[in-house]
C-alpha cells in the first residue's frame, strides 16, 4: 500500500465533503507530538503544494506537563524542515498539576482549548486542524451511546464558540494504522502523552472491546464510519422524526414495577 498516496486521498476526501479547507485560510495544526498529528500535519503540507485551493500551513503545541519525553527533538525536527511551528508552555495547566485538584479530563480540557485559542489568534491563522483519527470517532460514537444516551460523535467541521475560527478535524476517514505507518516513515520523533498510557478508562475499554470483536469482524470500524454517514432517523427512537405527537424519552423517566 502506498501509505502517502492513501493518506493524502482519504484527507482530501473529507476535505472536499465537508469544505474544511478554502482558498486564502491559514490552517493551524495542533500538534500534540503524537503519530497521528504529525500525519496530519505532513498531510497538510503536501496538499498545500498540490490542491487547486491556496492555503498556508502552521503548528503548534501546547505543553501542559504530559508528555513523557522532552519536546525538543520534536522541534529540531520541525525546524529542519522548515515548518513554522510555535511551542506554548501553559502555566495554568502547570498549576493544574501542582495543585492536584479532584478533576476529570473536562478541567484540563477546558485549560488546553483556551490556550489554543490564544495561541492560534497571534498565528494569524483563521482555520484549526485536530488530528482525530476515523478511530477516534467510532470510540467517541460509541462511547456516547453507551454512557450519555446520545447519538454523536467529534464533527469534522465546526466553529468556535465566538465563531473566529473554523475547527477541523481532515484525519475522519484515516485509521491509526496508516497513521503509525506514515509517521514511522518519516522519521519524525514521537513524544508520547501521559493521558495516552492510562489504563482502566472508558477509552482504553471502548478500544480492548473493539481489538476484541475485530478478531472476527475485522472491518467493524469501517461499518460504524460509514453508519455515522447514513442515518435513518426514522427507524430510531425520537418523536421529532416519527410524525408522532410525544416527548422525547430520557432514561430517568422509566419507572420500574416489581412483579407483585
Amino acid at each position: 500500500m502506498d501509505l502517502e498516496k492513501t493518506l493524502l486521498r482519504k484527507v482530501g476526501e473529507a476535505i472536499g465533503r465537508f469544505q474544511m479547507i478554502r482558498d486564502g485560510d491559514r490552517v493551524a495544526v495542533a500538534l500534540s507530538g503524537g503519530k497521528d498529528s504529525v500525519a496530519l500535519l505532513e498531510a497538510l503540507l503536501l496538499l498545500a503544494r498540490r490542491a487547486p485551493v491556496q492555503f498556508s500551513v502552521c503548528a503548534f503545541t501546547i505543553e501542559q506537563g504530559k508528555f513523557l519525553r522532552p519536546v525538543e527533538p520534536l522541534g529540531e525536527w520541525l525546524r529542519s524542515r522548515g515548518i513554522d511551528w510555535t511551542y506554548y508552555h501553559d502555566k495554568p495547566s502547570f498549576r493544574l498539576l501542582d495543585e492536584q485538584p479532584d478533576h476529570g479530563c473536562d478541567l484540563c480540557s477546558r485549560y488546553r482549548r483556551r490556550a489554543v485559542y490564544e495561541v492560534v489568534s497571534g498565528l494569524g491563522a483563521n482555520v484549526i486542524a485536530f488530528g482525530h483519527t476515523a478511530d477516534d470517532f467510532c470510540e467517541s460514537f460509541l462511547r456516547n451511546a453507551m454512557f450519555t444516551g446520545r447519538l454523536s460523535a467529534l464533527p469534522p467541521v465546526t466553529m468556535s464558540g465566538d465563531g473566529q475560527f473554523r475547527l477541523i478535524r481532515p484525519l475522519c476517514f484515516v485509521t491509526e494504522e496508516i497513521t503509525t505507518e506514515f509517521a514511522g516513515s518519516l522519521g519524525a520523533p514521537v513524544i508520547p502523552c501521559g493521558c495516552s498510557q492510562k489504563t482502566g478508562t472508558v477509552r482504553r475499554q471502548i478500544r480492548d472491546l473493539f481489538a476484541s470483536i475485530e478478531k472476527e469482524h475485522p472491518t467493524l470500524r469501517q461499518n460504524i464510519l460509514a453508519a455515522m454517514g447514513n442515518l435513518q432517523p426514522e427507524r430510531l427512537l425520537d418523536p421529532r422524526f416519527l410524525g408522532v405527537n410525544a416527548q422525547p424519552v430520557v432514561p430517568e423517566h422509566f419507572t420500574v414495577l416489581n412483579n407483585p
